[in-house]
């Protein structure tokens, strides 16, 4: 079964909605160039409000070592993922599940991506929109994804209620990952398009 992460998640209300409707993980964003950035304090907050068995995962972009040290103490964090130029002698040094992020654009190859993480427990494509780091809410064409991948595929990049049916029947990914899909606003998530969006990956991946 294909499992959903919703990332963004700014506030307690809707990573407890996003658990409540089925989401296998939820993304807080310690990034300070993003919109949906989160403070230490906010995402103790929105951690401890979250049922059992949801993971929580961390997305960082070019960090300072120091930072992840500093939200992994404050933090329960199951896993990190990194969206920058982070080698993956970085990335494994913290002792935790990761995942690698890559944009996707013609000439991009990502059977060599892989190759370079192989500890990775996934490569997450998004969609390359020049100065950003993800979140763009721009998708990309899914024919560049080449089959034979080594590491589990999570598919990200412009997805919503409306396209993720098509998105994971033509992939096939291991996993969604959705965040400018399902919002109102920057970080300000809507239960209706979150319900729809991970009815929609579920009923896809059938």
């Amino acid at each position: 079964m294909i499992r959903v992460k919703i990332c963004g998640i700014t506030r307690p209300d809707d990573g407890v909605e996003a658990a409540r409707l089925g989401a296998d993980a939820i993304g807080l964003v310690f990034y300070d160039k993003s919109p949906r950035s989160v403070s230490i304090e906010q995402a103790r907050a929105v951690i401890a409000a979250l049922p059992p068995f949801v993971s929580v995962v961390a997305l960082f972009v070019n960090p300072a070592r120091e930072w992840v040290d500093e939200v992994l103490s404050a933090c329960a964090i199951d896993m990190l993922q990194f969206h920058g130029e982070e080698s993956a002698e970085f990335c494994r040094s913290f002792h935790r599940p990761y995942l690698k992020a890559v944009r996707v654009k013609p000439g991009v190859d990502l059977l060599e991506w892989a190759g370079q993480y192989p500890d990775a427990r996934g490569l997450l494509t998004d969609a390359f929109v020049e100065g950003a780091h993800g979140g763009t809410g721009a998708t990309f064409d899914w024919t560049l994804l080449p089959e034979g991948l080594s590491l589990p595929l999570i598919l990200s990049g412009g997805l919503d209620e409306h396209n993720i049916i098509e998105a994971v029947r033509r992939v096939k990914p291991a996993a969604v990952d959705v965040s400018s899909g399902v919002e109102a606003s920057k970080g300000i998530k809507v239960a209706a398009r979150m319900a729809a969006f991970i009815s929609g990956a579920k009923h896809g991946s059938v």
